[in-house]
Formats: structure tokens, sequence, C-alpha cells
């Protein structure tokens, strides 16, 4: 874990690992990615016709749901990460 300066010494940082919020951050925009698609394949699957607009509007529908879904699951696995690194001490 990351060491913050205090002044007896170092106190341990409440942050996760640089590489584990990369991790996370990476699987956020993975997850927002395959929202987008999921999203265009399921208007384009019902649209006939000229579809641009709704099909652009599934895309970004479901890649804003699916990153923000994938978000609040990062947060809450880091929290419980940190907490269960923080008690075995």
């Amino acid at each position: 874990m990351a060491q913050l300066p205090s002044a007896d010494g170092f106190k341990d940082s409440v942050l996760p690992p640089r590489r584990i919020r990369a991790i996370a951050f990476a699987t956020i925009i993975l997850g927002g990615a395959f929202g987008g698609i999921i999203g265009y394949l399921a208007v384009s699957l019902q649209c006939h016709g000229d579809c641009s607009v709704p099909n652009g509007l599934g895309a970004f529908i479901g890649s804003t749901l699916a990153a923000i879904g994938s978000a609040v699951i990062a947060v809450l696995v880091l929290r419980a990460m940190t907490e269960w690194n923080n008690n075995q001490r």
C-alpha cells in the first residue's frame, strides 16, 4: 500500500494500489463499451429504414448505464478490498 508521511513516521493509506485502481478504471471503460454495443444492437434489431439516430441513442444510453453500473460495482469492490486488507493487520 502507498505510504503517507505523518508526525510519527509513515501511516498506511486507505487508497488501493495504483495497479488495482487502473484495473478498475479499465473495467469501467470495457463495461461501457460492451453496454454501447448491446444498446446499438438492441435498437438496430427493432428498427427498419434510416436508423442512425435511434442506433446512436441506443448506443449512448447503453454505454452510459453500463459504465455507471460498472463504476458502482468497482467502487464497492475497492472499498471491500481496502477494508479487508486493513482488518488483516
